[in-house]
């Protein structure tokens, strides 16, 4: 005789998650592991590596060792002097507001905002602190970027490059040698032959025009 009962059905088997499921889990999985790391480095990175800015009076060598340059742009004489060192308000009262920002506190000026970025007389940029010659005009060129650019200083006695690690990145700020002025960046994407492109800032020099 046939078992009118019902068989019991058979049991149910938990739902398996489905490979893009586990895909997707393991992805975002990843993704915040990576996005975490990234952030630890990038914060011991910039912890671990200061911002460059100017030094204090105290800090640094007491004389420096420079390339003079004459009016027309000849070099005439190598000498040691003593850093040029002012307070922060003697600066403040003898520059202007834009320069002071960007050579006593390294700040930077707008792109295509500068008064030498589209320059092309022959002449010398110096210093617009301390009137250092910094950059000769047959260096310059035309970066796209908005900033007068080089492929060399004038003399690398005149400049100093300095770590800075004040973005998320590590830079190579440039300062003048004789009183520590902030210039700009030096990268490693310039033209021949140097292969470097100083990146300065227009406020940070004035330009002596050659005949």
């Amino acid at each position: 005789m046939e078992n009118d009962l019902e068989q019991p059905s058979e049991p149910v088997e938990p739902c398996e998650p489905s490979l893009v499921q586990l895909f997707g889990r393991r992805a975002f999985i990843v993704s915040v592991a990576t996005a975490v790391s990234a952030a630890a480095f990038w914060g011991l990175r910039r912890s671990t590596v200061a911002a460059a800015r100017p030094m204090t009076p105290d800090e640094g060598p007491k004389t420096v060792t420079i390339i003079e340059f004459s009016a027309d742009g000849k070099q005439t004489d190598t000498v040691s002097l003593p850093r040029l060192i002012k307070s922060d308000g003697e600066w403040k009262k003898m520059l202007s507001p834009t320069s002071y920002r960007v050579t006593r506190h390294a700040d930077t000026e707008l792109p295509f905002t500068g008064d030498s970025w589209n320059l092309h007389d022959r002449g010398v940029f110096r210093c617009v602190c301390c009137d250092l010659a910094l950059f000769s005009s047959e260096t310059k060129f035309d970066s796209g970027t908005g900033w007068p650019s080089f492929w060399q200083p004038i003399a690398q006695e005149n400049v100093v490059d300095t770590v800075d690690g004040s973005l998320m990145e590590v830079r190579t700020a440039v300062s003048c040698r004789l009183c520590d002025a902030h210039l700009g960046h030096v990268f490693n994407d310039g033209p021949a032959p140097t292969g470097l492109r100083y990146c300065m800032n227009s406020a940070a020099m004035h330009f002596v025009k050659l005949g």
